[in-house]
């Protein structure tokens, strides 16, 4: 029978991680990734469906609202399959040998990852996102899980040997010999690769979706350093440019979005992770470090203070990610209209406003709302508006003041407030080198603090780590 209490609640109501605990009123009978779990799929000969993703994946609540939260799903899920829910942030382990299964089955991966597995955990059958009905080119998911349940009582073999084949495959690549000596050849190549794939019109390497890159930044960087080749250092400073002004970078609050949705770097996921901005801070220090371009040294400095004031938890550490979405809907904390900013700025400053952030009648998201972003120069705003631009500027920077405060007065997303100790090294050795050049005493003190953290109750009694 189900495992569903009195209040709807099912056993994820006994787990910590915010993600799971987003799934506890589902109808569906999930189970933690635990023995229990793995030896009930042997017991009832089912095969397991295993979903996997995070608390700011705005993807993630859909596929839930949409599925999880349907009772007529719920029963399939329930009838025919041992279902079992995990946090990605707390078990990386899991989400990469699954994804790489996902990967081989469809060619793409993201998250939710949605994967069928035997009873001894091979995978056979795999996706992301299911829709409740057929869309999208996607099968709808109660198609999904009637057909392998029945493919799994009539036609095991196929299932099995698809299973067989997988994990072939996965352990293949996991014993791959990837050793070999590191020398300037290779660096080489691959900068001529990055170079290959960057985009001189928006910045950044591929298209869209864009995600940040920051290591790959960072060796264009070091490449114009040992090389002096400049056009990596464009590649470098353009890609940085483009991303600070896109809606991908939190223009009132700082801190950066997940990635863009598009190749202008216009659109964002609006989760925040710390991982991301934890790589992003180093990147354009670097970056300023490299050219003595002011404006990266701010992107850093804002990114930091984004942590400080809004991940820090009491304990010291900081917290995972912040979600996408608010009041059911993406990307609504973030967003604006022309009348919104009028009603906080009045006339004339917002409609300075809304041609200094790109806010327009149209809007460039969702139901006529605009994403902030700054792709236009102060002086060509100035000369579109025939006004000083010295004027504009420090009229907008007090008009940021003013938007930020009203932003604050609505209702948040959702912080994550799960400490991984992976993420916080991450941020540790950020704050540590915002420290070093930028000197505010405040990065260091809070990296101090963390570093304590995890040195001390996050630290097991044989001296390793807790992963969370």
């Amino acid at each position: 029978m189900p495992n569903v209490t009195s209040d709807n609640q099912n056993r994820l109501r006994e787990e910590t991680s915010p993600y799971l605990l987003q799934h506890a009123d589902n109808p569906v009978d999930w189970w933690a990734w635990c023995p229990e779990a793995l030896e009930q799929a042997v017991k009832l000969d089912r095969p397991i469906f295993l979903s996997i993703g995070y608390s700011a994946c705005h993807w993630c609540h859909v596929m839930a609202h949409e599925c999880f939260e349907n009772e007529a799903i719920a029963r399939l899920m329930n009838a025919s399959f041992i279902n079992i829910k995990v946090d990605r942030e707390e078990r990386p382990d899991l989400d990469e040998i699954y994804m790489k299964a996902v990967t081989a089955l469809t060619q793409s991966g993201g998250w939710p990852m949605s994967v069928f597995l035997t009873p001894d955990l091979k995978p056979f059958y795999g996706g992301t996102y299911f829709p409740p009905d057929s869309r999208f080119g996607r099968p709808g998911f109660p198609d999904v899980l009637r057909t392998l349940a029945e493919l799994w009582q009539n036609d095991r073999p196929k299932l099995l040997q698809r299973g067989d084949q997988l994990r072939d495959m996965i352990c293949k690549e996991a014993a791959a010999d990837t050793s070999g000596a590191m020398d300037s050849e290779i660096l080489d190549k691959s900068c001529a690769q990055l170079h290959q794939n960057y985009d001189s019109v928006w910045g950044g390497f591929g298209s869209a979706p864009k995600f940040p890159h920051a290591g790959d930044v960072r060796i264009c960087l070091r490449h114009w350093k040992r090389t002096g080749n400049p056009a990596m250092l464009d590649v470098a400073s353009a890609t940085l440019d483009r991303m600070s002004e896109g809606g991908m970078y939190d223009q009132l609050g700082g801190g950066f979005h997940r990635y863009s949705t598009d190749e202008m770097w216009l659109i964002p996921h609006f989760e925040k992770m710390l991982y991301d901005n934890a790589l992003l801070v180093p990147t354009y220090l670097e970056g300023y470090l490299a050219t003595g371009n002011k404006r990266y040294a701010r992107i850093a400095a804002e990114c930091c203070e984004w942590v400080l004031r809004e991940m820090l938890t009491p304990e010291g550490g900081f917290a995972s990610a912040q979600d996408a979405d608010s009041e059911g809907e993406e990307g609504v904390f973030f967003v604006w209209t022309p009348q919104a900013l009028m009603d906080a700025l009045g006339d004339p400053i917002g409609i300075w406003a809304a041609e200094w952030y790109g806010v327009t009648e149209e809007g460039n998201f969702e139901n006529g709302n605009s994403a902030l972003w700054r792709h236009d120069t102060a002086r060509d705003v100035s000369a579109r508006l025939n006004i000083d631009e010295t004027r504009l500027i420090e009229a907008m920077r007090e008009a940021r003041k003013v938007l930020f405060a009203k932003r604050e007065e609505r209702v948040h997303p959702q912080t994550d407030d799960k400490v991984l100790t992976a993420w916080n090294g991450l941020m540790i050795g950020a704050l540590a080198q915002a420290y070093q050049v930028l000197g505010d005493e405040r990065y260091l003190d809070a990296a101090r603090r963390s570093a304590k953290l995890l040195l001390g109750p996050m630290r097991q009694s044989d001296g390793r780590l807790f992963a969370t």
